[in-house]
């Protein structure tokens, strides 16, 4: 694995030279007003030079939220709820009483990243095809370069790896079945064919701090139908955990670009893409629950629909947990149709069921994807809120005050 860890807060805090208490000065920012509620927004904005470097934000109660900078300037702090038409003031003091939360940490294992928030986990990324759950898994079905295990605040897995009923899936994943490539049709989805598969490269970024964290990772996307084997696309996911304390929050932007001059061809297919799959216990017509973007709780119904976000979620001890996946709309063919599974839990946002569609050689496919896994059953308020915040731009002024 090549990683380099890049100092996301510590290292500009301890360099930075703060002037002295007779010149001191503050930043206020100010975030605008939408006509929706937001939650779990994540503000950025640049820091020139001469002006404080702290890590926190004070907001008008006084409360702080921890603040990141980045070695650029660049400054991250999350608003974890907006109201619609409210609009919010911050404060950046340089007064030194801010202190920053324990916050993102990704630190390297034998076989995976692990990602934790408080040293709490929030999820693995699987780098090692060979560290298999049990022995019965045949080589064909060997893979890397997924999420798995993926947690909820309280700890509770949400997600499922090398499922009995199809071998093939991988908490969160992302490869396409339906596909023409040089002539052939290699099936990146049902590894067991033996006709593609997607290997895991190297991680080539890690990060950690205060606000968020996570990792750049390279993928593989491999025609085994091909004479020799031809890698038809190379693939990159950009992984970001934020601190969120009343769920797992993270992000996937993930890049596909040709790997030779040949397009990839996706004929109309009803699954496909982006793909995650619930814990075992869920397995069953009756035993996981599903809540669309348009309030659709009858799986058949959801089946095919276009839609903002899912939500999939299941009995766990205790309670309830589960996980919402929620598309950005700037994807292509947004909001995107969603396979839902009549028996099986697992859902896959599935642009190729709009018709047929190639990936362009020099025109990269990028899709961008959330995640919140949470305790408790779904609030479909509060998930329009999180998808609010994470689709809907913000307008953000920053100013120095005495």
């Amino acid at each position: 694995m090549a990683s380099t860890v890049r100092p996301v807060l510590a290292a500009v805090i301890a360099a930075a030279v703060f002037p002295t208490a007779a010149t001191a000065k503050s930043v206020r920012v100010t975030v605008g007003p939408a006509n929706v509620d937001r939650a779990s927004q994540l503000i950025t904005f640049p820091l020139t030079a001469g002006e404080p470097r702290a890590d926190g934000v004070r907001d008008k109660n006084g409360a702080i939220l921890p603040l990141q900078i980045a070695a650029d300037g660049t400054a991250a702090f999350i608003v974890p709820v907006q109201k619609a038409g409210e609009t919010l003031t911050f404060t950046i003091s340089e007064d030194g009483s801010a202190t920053a939360a324990k916050g993102v940490v990704v630190s390297a294992a034998k076989d995976a990243l692990k990602v934790t928030l408080g040293g709490k986990p929030v999820f693995d990324y699987q780098m090692n095809k060979d560290a298999l759950p049990r022995p019965d898994i045949k080589p064909a079905f060997k893979r890397a370069g997924y999420l798995h295990p993926i947690h909820t605040q309280s700890g509770t897995i949400v997600s499922d790896d090398y499922p009995v009923q199809h071998v093939h899936h991988h908490g969160i994943w992302s490869p396409w079945t339906k596909t023409t490539f040089q002539g052939r049709k290699p099936d990146f989805w049902n590894m067991g064919d033996k006709t593609g598969t997607v290997e895991f490269e190297e991680v080539t970024w890690t990060w950690s701090g205060a606000v968020h964290g996570g990792f750049v990772a390279r993928h593989r996307f491999v025609d085994l139908s091909a004479p020799n084997p031809v890698t038809a696309l190379h693939e990159v996911w950009q992984v970001t955990a934020y601190n969120v304390s009343d769920a797992r929050v993270f992000d996937l932007v993930l890049t596909q670009v040709c790997a030779t001059n040949d397009p990839l061809g996706l004929p109309r297919y009803h699954y496909g893409g982006l793909g995650f799959r619930g814990r075992g216990e869920w397995y069953g017509k009756d035993k996981a629950n599903f809540l669309t973007s348009e309030g659709e709780t009858d799986r058949v119904k959801a089946n095919a629909q276009t839609m903002r976000w899912v939500h999939l979620s299941g009995a766990v001890e205790g309670g309830t947990a589960g996980l919402a996946v929620l598309g950005h709309p700037d994807n292509f063919r947004a909001p995107q149709p969603v396979r839902v599974h009549p028996s099986e839990p697992y859902v896959s946002f599935t642009p190729s069921q709009g018709g047929d569609w190639k990936i362009q050689p020099g025109k990269p496919y990028v899709a961008r994807y959330r995640f919140v896994a949470a305790d408790g059953p779904p609030d479909r308020a509060r998930l329009d809120a999180l998808w609010n915040g994470f689709a809907i731009g913000t307008t953000v002024k920053v100013e120095n005050v005495p």
